[in-house]
């Protein structure tokens, strides 16, 4: 039965193999998006835990992406945060969300005190020497054919002198002054963020006292770096699953339908030799199990294949763009394959059944 069913699917080479490439782009569809938007999302918590702050303070119905708020809040609020009794450090940022040829969040950064919430690690140059230069970090500086100290790079639309370049997780990719970037966004003298650090670890709940209690600052919400990287989830990020859930639907679909077809011709094509099968024996269940075993091998090929594709897509991205950071986790590899795997099954069902129905008499005598 074995020697069989291998048989069929190299009788017709070119449907089989079209079958198992519609398997292999339901996986890397469903790992790509998975791996893009966990990349995306646990590289953000990876750089704004390395900060060094303890708190945040955003404005009133933020959202708690970066980058994606604008800059309401007056950056001179920093004066009073700085008064407080345990406040150590505060520092005030612009992020900006920029989707010129690349999606990034560009910092905006007064450099004393962001340097004073965790020292930047310089791999060369050094800290901002006027209004048109830049910070980028070392992975921002192998992007694009690699970038050296002194280099002019465009942002928003305007040229930089890259001052320096450091070691990559705090903050953004690319830092500028902060009263540059107001000036570009039009946000002179504002700040979409205060980062704070505080004399203590232990003083995070005082100090959240201490800001509330001060007025005009009580309806700014404040929240430790720790809340928020509980809050940065899929289930939490709007369109997160919803996106997902798409491309998972539509590559299921793609998958199920291309099984369907190319299962139900080999139905209609073997007629004659399923007649033969019943003729000797053959139980209904028999045949259904032939077609299953055919979709299993071919599912089981394309996800194989699916897989390695989609570790190629990563490396493709890393050369393309090598600040995209791209997660492929083992749960989800096992998550798509069995999605993929269960969705050709499906697609097989109707066929199979086609096939156990058939009259043997009937299939004897078809030409």
């Amino acid at each position: 039965m074995n020697k069989l069913i291998f048989a069929n699917l190299l009788q017709r080479p070119v449907r089989s193999l079209i079958s198992v490439l519609a398997v292999a782009i339901e996986v890397i569809m469903i790992l790509s998006i998975v791996g893009i938007f966990m990349g995306i999302l646990n590289d953000t918590k990876q750089r704004t835990n390395g900060i060094g702050a303890d708190l945040m303070m955003r404005p009133s119905n933020a959202s708690i992406m970066v980058g994606v708020s604008g800059a309401p809040m007056p950056a001179k609020i920093v004066e009073l945060l700085r008064k407080l009794p345990h406040v150590a450090v505060a520092s005030p940022v612009i992020q900006k969300l920029n989707t010129a040829g690349k999606i990034e969040v560009l910092y905006g950064i007064e450099y004393s005190s962001f340097d004073a919430l965790k020292p930047f690690v310089f791999h060369s140059g050094g800290p901002f020497q006027g209004p048109e230069d830049v910070i980028i970090d070392e992975i921002a500086a192998n992007a694009d054919g690699g970038h050296r100290v002194g280099e002019k790079i465009t942002i928003l639309d305007h040229e930089f002198r890259i001052a320096g370049i450091v070691e990559h997780g705090k903050g953004g990719r690319k830092l500028l002054r902060i009263d540059t970037m107001g000036s570009l966004m039009g946000s002179e003298g504002k700040a979409s963020i205060f980062y704070i650090k505080c004399d203590d670890p232990a003083n995070e709940n005082a100090v959240i006292q201490e800001i509330h209690a001060t007025p005009g600052l009580a309806d700014y919400p404040v929240e430790t770096i720790d809340d928020w990287l509980e809050q940065m989830t899929p289930d939490k990020i709007p369109g997160f699953n919803i996106a997902l859930n798409v491309v998972t639907t539509i590559a299921v679909l793609v998958g199920f339908l291309v099984i369907f077809q190319s299962m139900y011709t080999a139905v209609l094509e073997r007629t004659r030799e399923i007649g033969i099968l019943k003729s000797m024996g053959a139980s209904r269940l028999t045949i259904v199990n032939v077609v299953l075993r055919e979709t299993a091998i071919l599912a089981v090929a394309g996800v194989l294949l699916g897989i390695a594709g989609t570790f190629g897509v990563k490396l493709l991205l890393g050369y393309v763009t090598p600040t995209t950071h791209f997660e492929i986790t083992v749960a989800w590899i096992v998550k798509g394959a069995l999605i993929a795997f269960a969705g050709s099954l499906c697609g097989s069902i109707y066929p199979a059944w086609l096939a156990a129905r058939k009259d043997p008499i009937d299939a004897l005598a078809y030409e």
